[in-house]
């Protein structure tokens, strides 16, 4: 899954732990199918 950005103010790539960077990105998955984002745009297809 290729999704980045910025998440509760701290950026999805530069997440070390690799738990916490799969825990960062369904958080920004959700925040931005919230938003009405297609889900296609956000995983970047």
């Amino acid at each position: 899954m290729k999704v980045t950005g910025v998440v509760c103010g701290v950026r999805v790539e530069a997440v070390e732990d690799p738990l916490m960077r799969e825990i960062r990105r369904l958080d920004k998955l959700v925040d931005e199918l919230a938003r009405g984002r297609p889900i296609d745009k956000v995983l970047r297809s």
